[in-house]
């Protein structure tokens, strides 16, 4: 005999209409995403909302709506993304982390928007950035390691804790060949470190920035400039790490010295190195980890806060991954 699930309803007063709108969405795509993550029924009735279904579903559609209504109530926008990580945290057993995860304001942009966490990986990474002088970030594209990283190094600028910000990465050629860019060295290598160059203005603003650029207060420079140097009373960020040599990577976590914070960020999944050269990333994170004073934060696909396709294009990626390693590991055992 099949047993059928019991089904339940509840209702979610509402203050006004526009608390409606903005819980539902254009078109209702919030309340559909809610729905499809569920199997909830959400309608609106006259003096709120209405949510039927299986017991599960109805108390996590429940909880959920409660936490984003608490946050439009404090001005703050919800989305599809926003919906759907807080149903993951809720299936956790982490709905009292919704509101506090995405509520925090971790800084401030030159044109006044404050900048949250959005995920519990990110919540950690910011801990993990108060706390520890030499933090490692790894995850995919899309997850916030350098815009975060960059966001704090200002903070801690603004409010003197260092007297200077340090970005840089590897040149290396994704693809590209820099002999072929016009220019000096500089000119080459720049493209590279744009998206430091537009975090950085987008936290300072361009005549800030260009002012404390050319005082030397910030410095933004391919890897290689960091050779030979002592760095103190810096926050130092290591972006695109994954494409470091183990070499190079030695060389640059002996550089900082006193007084100076030390971010390490990069994507394994996006190694550009030759493939008979190792990542010095992956290599560090293995020899470093537990060392007392070192953070390795690990981000993931759930993490991603871009547009929720890119998200869905990693998983993809992952997926088709995982299913060539054992055809590439065929062929080994049966030479064996």
């Amino acid at each position: 005999m099949t047993q059928i699930s019991e089904r339940v309803c509840t209702s979610i007063p509402l203050e006004n209409v526009d608390e409606l709108l903005g819980l539902f969405g254009v078109f209702d795509e919030n309340i559909g995403v809610l729905e499809q993550e569920t199997g909830a029924s959400i309608r609106a009735e006259e003096s709120g909302v209405r949510i039927s279904g299986g017991a599960e579903g109805v108390s996590i559609a429940k909880v959920v709506i409660e936490k984003m209504l608490a946050m439009q109530r404090r001005g703050e926008k919800i989305n599809r993304s926003r919906i759907r990580y807080a149903v993951d945290l809720a299936k956790e057993g982490n709905a009292d982390m919704i509101e506090m995860i995405m509520g925090d304001v971790i800084a401030i942009t030159n044109k006044g928007r404050q900048i949250k966490c959005k995920t519990l990986g990110q919540k950690k990474y910011i801990q993990a950035l108060k706390e520890h002088e030499l933090v490692f970030c790894i995850g995919p594209a899309g997850t916030g390691k350098t815009y975060l990283a960059v966001a704090m190094a200002v903070q801690a600028f603004k409010n003197k804790e260092v007297e200077k910000i340090i970005l840089t990465r590897p040149a290396v050629e994704a693809g590209e060949k820099l002999g072929f860019l016009p220019g000096d060295l500089q000119s080459k290598v720049d493209p590279y470190l744009r998206p430091l160059y537009d975090a950085l203005q987008e936290f300072l603003g361009l005549e800030s920035y260009r002012a404390l650029y050319e005082r030397g207060a910030i410095e933004v420079a391919p890897l290689a400039y960091m050779r030979g140097r002592t760095l103190n009373g810096a926050y130092i960020i290591l972006d695109e790490a994954q494409n470091c040599s183990s070499e190079q990577m030695k060389m640059f976590l002996t550089r900082f010295g006193e007084g100076s914070r030390v971010v390490v960020t990069g994507d394994v999944t996006q190694i550009d190195l030759p493939k008979e050269r190792a990542s010095g990333l992956v290599q560090a994170a293995r020899i470093l980890d537990g060392v007392e004073g070192i953070k390795i934060i690990r981000l993931s696909q759930k993490d991603v806060v871009r547009h929720e396709l890119v998200q869905r294009i990693i998983c993809a990626y992952e997926r088709y991954e995982k299913q060539k390693r054992p055809q590439q590991s065929a062929p080994e055992r049966k030479k064996s």
